[in-house]
């Protein structure tokens, strides 16, 4: 016999004027193969057609569709009900801005991350479209293949502790996102340079190491490394600025 699943669902709408914030339960029964992103579509298709979150891929390539899930962030599409209590409580992801229910604007945040960190190569290298493609040696390649493997879904944000703190921290998605290029041997930039990008509190030294980003990324990056060697190169490169005369605040 199957399982009665019981959802409770926050519901809001800051942009209807008198709404106001509630848990909402919808309750069907749980068939073969169930993730939360069908259930999801079931009730909004079924039972609640006000019902928003956000998604587009369904194979865990877009990111759209992270969510706390019983107090955990996930992705709704990778996330099998059957792995999950009978009672299932689903709330926005903190963090980012609401849009409503579900529903977050996480498209701003990662757009003024990627200009804050400047997440493209830098080279004085001018560009011949009539080149041929710069070879890259296979170990090289894998190592930034890693940090690129983020879909930018926000979990590793929401479940930050300095994150939900400080609106300035860049969290382990930006310096994931840092640490890429300063592997990539096509950018030019000193490690000095990356210091003036995330060598503060806002960058690799804002992380209190807790590490809850590693636990539940549901790429599973090695966040943990990412971060580990970004804060090794900038505190190397604020002792040598320190050593050159510049004073580090």
């Amino acid at each position: 016999m199957a399982r009665k699943l019981t959802f409770s669902i926050f519901r809001y709408n800051p942009n209807k004027p008198g709404d106001k914030p509630r848990m909402q339960e919808y309750t069907f029964e749980e068939f073969e193969g169930l993730t939360m992103f069908v259930a999801l579509n079931k009730i909004r298709e079924e039972m609640d057609p006000t019902l928003m979150f956000d998604f587009v891929c369904r194979a865990a390539i877009c990111g759209s569709c992270a969510m706390m899930i019983n107090g955990r962030p996930r992705l709704a599409c990778k996330t099998m009900t059957r792995n999950l209590p009978s009672r299932i409580t689903v709330l926005p992801l903190p963090v980012f801005k609401l849009i409503g229910d579900l529903s977050v604007d996480t498209g701003t945040w990662f757009r003024n991350l990627q200009i804050k960190t400047e997440s493209w190569i830098h080279t004085n290298k001018k560009f011949d479209p009539n080149a041929l493609e710069v070879r890259m040696d296979n170990k090289t390649a894998e190592e930034i293949y890693e940090p690129e493997r983020c879909v930018e879904c926000g979990c590793c944000v929401a479940t930050c502790v300095t994150a939900n703190i400080r609106e300035d921290f860049i969290g382990a998605t930006g310096i994931n996102r840092v640490s890429r290029f300063m592997m990539d041997p096509r950018d030019e930039r000193s490690d000095a340079e990356y210091y003036e990008v995330v060598g503060n509190e806002d960058g690799a030294f804002g992380c209190v190491g807790l590490m809850a980003c590693a636990d539940l990324c549901p790429m599973e990056i090695p966040l943990q490394t990412q971060l580990a060697y970004a804060r090794r190169k900038m505190a190397a490169a604020g002792l040598k600025l320190q050593f050159a005369g510049v004073k580090i605040s």
